[in-house]
């Protein structure tokens, strides 16, 4: 029996899930993200090994094809035998807005690249502070994504990446090239070499097939980033099926046939084959009720709620000042007033707010020209909660759906095994 084996790599732990050809899980083994003194990169490739060693050996020994998804702009640079010359800048580490004024002159107006946080304004913060003399010292460096790194410690092959993080490198997903205002940086690093993601890239080496007791023909595919894994593991696959994470804040992603980038309202699109994942997100969410809140104070409130009854409150719930999406407007004040003095009362009007907000932001997707909602699957936090399941049902006027799977570990062993079948 043929196997497939997903790999998440998230921000406090990495996850490894194997499925066979019929999707159903077979293994799964997680590794925690302990502190220590050791490099990052050194945590990493440990949690890797670690992840695949402690898959059965009986189910090792018939993986076919593996893929790894990572946090979106979390990069390094490398030299020429794939060794960190530093230490990785994460998805979150905002040091690129020294560069900010530099990304607005050469990247078009609007463009996803244009931020802080962006996989580009990294590399040329790195492109500052690297003098030439340095990069001459060390040979041709190469500059990767998280999960590009990772998988090149199992196939070997340095600079190779996927167009889930490639976006915000400045990739063009819909041409899939790099544009010629990149081309024209004369950048000092090896861009990657950008495939489909699930494309199957190489081999496992010979040293890691050994010594993991691996197939000498497994595969390593092109990978993706950890929203997207998340997004196949829920089970959307047709145009106006969507995903809402309900974690901290909200997070909005639809299957559309058209492409939506819209800046000033932080959507922009992410390729899927012919179609496109269109998100956008919201800083309200979960926080603002653990704010007020415990989680078993929720569990009761919410059932004491009629949620066929409307709310006559209307919030917009914010831990601080400042939204993008569905509103942008950076000093949006919060709206938790006026507060009834009963707790059921003041929760039912934030859950409906929070609904009201969600809905409006699928509607601006539709306004924008996505494909119109047609189901959403839920994830997060709140996805456990039943009476705003209710209450979201009749804000969005659509199913509203539980995901076949919520790891996004899952969703890499999907595309694992759909990118190796289209490679046979």
């Amino acid at each position: 029996m043929n196997f497939y084996l997903g790999i998440d790599f998230g921000t406090s732990g990495a996850r490894a899930i194997v499925i066979d050809s019929a999707g159903i899980i077979q293994a799964e083994t997680q590794y925690l993200f302990a502190d220590s003194t050791d490099n990052l990169t050194t945590i990493w490739q440990q949690a890797l090994l670690s992840l695949i060693a402690e898959i059965p050996e009986e189910i090792r020994g018939g993986i076919c094809a593996i893929a790894i998804n990572g946090t979106s702009s979390t990069v390094l640079l490398c030299d020429q035998t794939g060794n960190p010359i530093d230490s990785p800048i994460l998805y979150n580490d905002s040091r690129g807005a020294k560069v900010i004024d530099k990304l607005k002159e050469i990247a078009p107006p609007n463009h996803t690249v244009i931020s802080a946080t962006s996989s580009l304004a990294k590399l040329l913060w790195w492109q500052d502070i690297i003098p030439p003399l340095v990069r001459g010292a060390r040979g041709d460096l190469f500059f990767l994504h998280q999960a590009d790194w990772l998988a090149f410690l199992l196939h070997g092959q340095l600079g190779i990446s996927d167009y889930h993080n490639a976006l915000k490198l400045g990739y063009d997903v819909e041409k899939l090239c790099y544009p010629e205002w990149i081309k024209n940086l004369e950048i000092p690093f090896h861009l990657p070499n950008v495939l489909t993601p699930g494309t199957a890239i190489a081999e496992v080496t010979s040293e890691i097939a050994a010594s993991l007791k691996l197939k000498k023909d497994c595969l390593v595919c092109a990978g993706t980033t950890d929203s997207i894994a998340a997004f196949l593991a829920s089970g959307a696959k047709l145009p106006g099926e969507a995903s809402t994470s309900l974690g901290s804040t909200l997070v909005i992603k639809l299957l559309s046939n058209t492409r939506v980038d819209e800046a000033k309202y932080g959507i922009y699109s992410h390729r899927l084959g012919d179609l496109w994942l269109v998100g956008g997100a919201s800083n309200t969410g979960g926080a603002v009720l653990k704010s007020f809140f415990s989680d078993s104070e929720l569990e009761s409130l919410s059932s004491q709620i009629n949620a066929e009854k409307p709310s006559n409150l209307d919030y917009y719930p914010l831990l601080k000042p400042g939204d993008r999406f569905p509103i942008n407007d950076p000093n949006l004040p919060p709206k938790l007033e006026p507060r009834p003095e009963n707790s059921v009362e003041f929760l039912h009007g934030l859950l409906e707010s929070i609904a009201r907000i969600e809905a409006r932001g699928y509607e601006l997707l539709k306004q924008l020209g996505a494909t119109p909602l047609t189901c959403v699957y839920t994830a997060g936090g709140g996805a456990k909660n039943p009476t705003w399941t209710k209450i979201r049902e009749r804000y969005l006027q659509v199913p509203i759906l539980n995901p076949t799977h919520t790891q996004a570990a899952y969703g890499s062993a999907i595309l694992a095994m759909q990118g190796i079948n289209k490679n046979l």
